[in-house]
This record gives C-alpha cells, sequence and structure tokens, in this order.
C-alpha cells in the first residue's frame, strides 16, 4: 500500500507544472469583472502588462496587477527567472466564496443580494519556451 502511494506522489511531481505563479484568494470582487481585466494583459510581457494595468480604470485591475508583480516576484526569486524574459502565459479568476444578504422588499418579502469574491491566478512563462 505504502508503495503505491509513493510511486503516486512521485507521479504527481513530475506532471506538476514548472513555471511561476501566484494566487490572490478570496478578493472582494466578481470574478466577471476582473475577467475584463485579465483579458488585457493575457500574452503580454510582464513590463508591458504592469504599464496597462497602471493606467487601467476598472476596479480590478489593482489586485490583478499585484498578482501579477507577486508571481514576478516568485520567478525571479524562486526560480531564477529574469524579468525582462517573462511574459503572461495563462490567467483566471475563479468563483470564490459568495456572501449571502437579502434586501427586504414589500410585503414582509426579502430577495437575495449575492456579494461575490474571485480567487486571480496569474502564470507566467519565459519566451522562448512557448
Amino acid at each position: 500500500m505504502a508503495s503505491n502511494m509513493n510511486k503516486k506522489t512521485e507521479r504527481i511531481a513530475q506532471n506538476k507544472d514548472q513555471r511561476p505563479y501566484a494566487v490572490a484568494k478570496h478578493i472582494r470582487i466578481s470574478p466577471y469583472k476582473v475577467r475584463t481585466v485579465l483579458a488585457l494583459i493575457r500574452g503580454k510581457s510582464v513590463a508591458e502588462a504592469a504599464a496597462i494595468l497602471t493606467y487601467c480604470t476598472k476596479s480590478g485591475a489593482e489586485p490583478v496587477k499585484k498578482v501579477l508583480l507577486s508571481a514576478a516576484a516568485n520567478a525571479e526569486h524562486n526560480k531564477g527567472m529574469d524579468r525582462g524574459d517573462l511574459f503572461v502565459a495563462e490567467c483566471f479568476a475563479d468563483g470564490a466564496t459568495t456572501l449571502k444578504r437579502m434586501q427586504p422588499v414589500s410585503k414582509g418579502r426579502g430577495h437575495a443580494i449575492l456579494k461575490r469574491s474571485s480567487h486571480i491566478t496569474v502564470i507566467l512563462d519565459v519566451k522562448g519556451d512557448n
């Protein structure tokens, strides 16, 4: 039994993605709003993506910029990569926990208000490896 588990952990370690990434969890903004910002930086270099996010007026630009710069720092510190060679290979926003609130309306009823939050992931890669 233990040998099978050891083989499984080795197989998982071999198949693990080696690209640098960063994740921000439970960001209190809807994933729908974040995805429009992520579409702006997908495929761009790190410097260009950071410049785009600096001047973007969307509310999701600030948390996405933080995740982007964190992924670049992870690449430099943990993997020893050069920041100038990196580009945004993948980026996505998944739904996180939703806060459920009630809006009182007429006749004693209540309508649901869903305050959505998101998990933002940015994966970088080196320009020559795609």
